[in-house]
């Protein structure tokens, strides 16, 4: 195999040289020109999958890298090209276009190398977007809480939390004795709808926003009576 690959690739020749013996891209097949491509690959390729990044490139004579880079292009699998230090570096930055090289040329190890990355590299981003919304959710729910037990309390130091249905008065004290549950969890608990808790809790928020009523002595309350008949 390795011999037939030898001629194929035409052992004198650079990529992209037709003269002494080199490969003539023209006139192969399709398997031939994927064994060709293989095999500059495997003497002048380099492929780099660090970083949740995929890099491959070729490097060869900066005269071969325009011709490599145009039997990419031929072959569907277009690549930028540059002179680096005196040679030619024919370059895929797409995973996607090297994930198809791969294919073609049949490095299927490689290409479930790269696609098993990807998928755990999908997988923790996918894990940090959760975690993240849940550390957000839970940074909310504390919050909320903190402000609902700091307007119960001073409705309850002032009497008007008393004054409230009943309804009202049991969220509070539900809330009051588990401060960390979700208003889902402290609906279960009252067997009342999430929205019920909801605004009971909002109301209670608004009240302690508003200024306590002066209490009305009976005496003042008598004496306007008085001055009222």
């Amino acid at each position: 195999m390795l011999a037939r690959l030898a001629v194929r690739l035409g052992r004198s020749g650079e990529p992209g040289d037709e003269s002494a013996g080199g490969f003539d891209w023209g006139s192969r097949s399709e398997h031939c020109r994927m064994a060709w491509l293989r095999g500059v690959f495997l003497s002048r390729g380099s492929l780099s999958i660090a970083g949740g990044r995929t890099h491959l490139e070729f490097v060869v004579p900066a005269d071969g890298a325009p011709r490599l880079a145009k039997r990419l292009a031929d072959a569907g699998l277009p690549a930028s090209w540059r002179v680096r230090r005196g040679l030619g570096v024919v370059t895929w930055k797409s995973a996607e276009t090297v994930d198809l090289f791969l294919r073609r040329i049949g490095a299927g190890p490689t290409l479930l190398e790269i696609e098993a990355r990807q998928v755990a590299r999908s997988l923790r981003g996918e894990l940090n977007r959760i975690l993240n919304a849940e550390s957000a959710n839970v940074e909310r729910t504390v919050a909320a809480s903190a402000r609902q037990l700091d307007a119960i309390g001073a409705l309850a130091a002032d009497g008007r939390l008393a004054e409230e249905p009943p309804m009202v008065r049991a969220v509070a004290g539900a809330r009051q004795e588990t401060p960390e549950s979700t208003l889902t969890e402290l609906a279960d608990r009252l067997g009342l709808h999430r929205s019920a808790v909801q605004r009971a809790l909002d109301r209670l928020e608004r009240l302690a926003l508003e200024t306590p009523r002066e209490p009305v002595s009976p005496g003042a309350a008598g004496g306007v009576g008085r001055r009222l008949s």
